[in-house]
């Protein structure tokens, strides 16, 4: 599902994930589907990285979005029966932008 992102240009954003994560599966397709350009830190592989992620968020679970270096936003919805709404997720990355 196509959804306007293009306020995300010239913005860096690293996912972070996990392998076994079904959640970060979905997020990906639908970074990729939109063109989003991101680069992904695997909270298993990378060394301290589900530590900062932790840390940051308070949040143990994947995925969570970094925007810029410093802004996380959840990537998943877990209030919702389906766990992702496109629309939801752009709105959400553009309020932490300050849009």
């Amino acid at each position: 599902m196509k959804t306007d992102v293009s306020f995300l240009a010239g913005h860096k954003v690293e996912v972070y994930t996990a392998t076994w994560c079904p959640d970060c599966r979905r997020l990906d397709r639908w970074l990729e589907l939109n063109g989003v350009p991101h680069s992904k830190v695997d909270i298993d592989t990378a060394d301290g990285a589900a530590e900062h992620l932790e840390e940051s968020t308070g949040k143990r679970g994947v995925p969570y979005l970094k925007l810029d270096g410093a802004k996380w936003v959840r990537g998943y919805h877990k209030e919702l029966p389906t766990r992702f709404d496109p629309a939801l997720l752009a709105n959400e990355l553009r309020q932490a932008l300050g849009g």
